[in-house]
């Protein structure tokens, strides 16, 4: 158990480390090749469209073969992806290197396939809290890498920093070692009462289900808008570049509190409760932002407080799913509510740079931030974690 949680962690880190600080790529690379943010605003959209379709086949793969194979095919493609999106010279080839082939990479080096072997080797009584630990890790990748990606992006070139990253992606193919399953291929780590096609079709047709996709669609469109375009929102208020990568960071620092601590909660008080105060917390942190004059000091505070909300959502999202459905298609059904939040994800940071190309202002996607989040508290609150019940079955094993 041990090894799988060190392994598992240290790549959630490099691959969430690196894809935290992509907005810091935003004005650099649309100010060198003379495009819009939308341009950039869209490839990054399709980096989590892709991130989230091919998410459901990765964890499907990983299912049913082991998660090893999985992540060294992702880490191969993130360094490719990288080094593509350094040598774009085109719109399009910007989009299917920073767009298609990341997003491809993230879905099999992040949290769907880890969070399924994760699930596999720990006892269910701890499972919130050893996913709590893999979602604090890609948090203190955020905080360690933004700042190091920052300070290679001045000192070395846009170019030639997304190369470096490209090196550290390939950390993650020994990394992978340590998460070999051998039994999987023979059956012998889990017996399976379901095919995939039951697994998939019985719970899209549940309402907790339904309700914990819909709540995932929130966070995807909150963090990745604000992870994206807000470098570029502090930089049009007239403060400097340190100050956004500073805040970046400080997201990431928090947010290994704030996750470890939904983890640790998510065992003791009811799921549905604590992901709808995470996200009525978010819209009121939000509100609070605009509303305060903004300095140096409040961008602080906000990310602060922020990255305690950051990526909590995620290990209460999965163990809730690993604790309605089991563990034997934990990776597909996360995959599922993960395309959920890629869909968001797209749509905050695409109408991010829509937006702002058309009014000159964020404004608009700030405010759509606040009442998305309002109303997926109240759509959390429904939701029954109970067990499923399946009638002439055998319980999982």
């Amino acid at each position: 158990m041990t090894q799988v949680l060190v392994c598992g962690a240290a790549i959630v880190t490099l691959s969430m480390g690196i894809r935290h600080g992509f907005g810091l790529w935003l004005q650099p690379i649309t100010q060198s090749q003379g495009w819009s943010r939308e341009t950039f605003a869209f490839a990054i959209a399709i980096q989590n469209l892709t991130w989230g379709v091919t998410g459901i086949f990765a964890g499907m793969v990983a299912d049913r073969f082991g998660a090893f194979k999985v992540v060294v095919v992702g880490a191969l493609l993130y360094a490719l992806g990288l080094v593509g999106m350094a040598l774009a010279s085109t719109p399009f080839m910007f989009s299917a290197t920073a767009g298609v082939l990341i997003g491809m990479a993230q879905a099999g080096t992040t949290y769907a396939v880890i969070y399924g072997v994760i699930g596999r080797h720990v006892p269910a009584e701890k499972r919130s809290w050893a996913m709590g630990i893999a979602a604090a890790a890609g948090s203190f990748g955020q905080f360690l890498m933004v700042p190091a990606e920052g300070f290679l992006i001045s000192s070395l070139g846009w170019q030639s920093a997304l190369m470096i990253l490209g090196l550290a992606a390939l950390l993650m193919v020994p990394l992978a070692w340590g998460l070999r399953e051998p039994g999987m291929t023979t059956g012998t780590v889990i017996r399976r009462e379901q095919t995939i096609f039951h697994a998939f079709s019985e719970a899209i047709k549940y309402p907790s289900f339904q309700l914990l996709m819909a709540g995932y669609f929130v966070c995807g469109f909150q963090v990745v808008f604000i992870a994206i375009h807000m470098p570029s929102y502090l930089r049009d208020k007239g403060l400097s570049p340190e100050v956004a990568g500073y805040a970046l960071a400080l997201i990431g620092l928090f947010n290994v509190f704030g996750t470890y601590a939904a983890g640790v909660l998510g065992h003791k008080l009811a799921k549905r409760k604590i992901l709808a105060f995470i996200y009525l917390a978010r819209a009121v942190t939000i509100s609070v932002f605009l509303l305060a004059p903004l300095s140096p000091l409040s961008v602080y505070i906000f990310a602060s407080v922020m990255g305690l909300l950051w990526l909590s959502t995620v290990p209460v999202t999965n163990a809730a799913v690993a604790q309605i459905f089991g563990v034997a298609h934990l990776s597909m059904l996360s995959g599922f509510v993960f395309f959920s939040h890629q869909i968001g994800s797209f749509m905050g940071v695409w109408l991010g740079g829509y937006l702002y190309d058309r009014t000159g202002s964020y404004d608009i996607v700030w405010y759509i931030a606040i009442a998305l989040g309002v109303l997926a508290a109240l759509i959390n609150l429904p939701i029954k974690e109970s067990a499923i019940v399946r009638k002439n079955t055998l319980q999982e094993v």
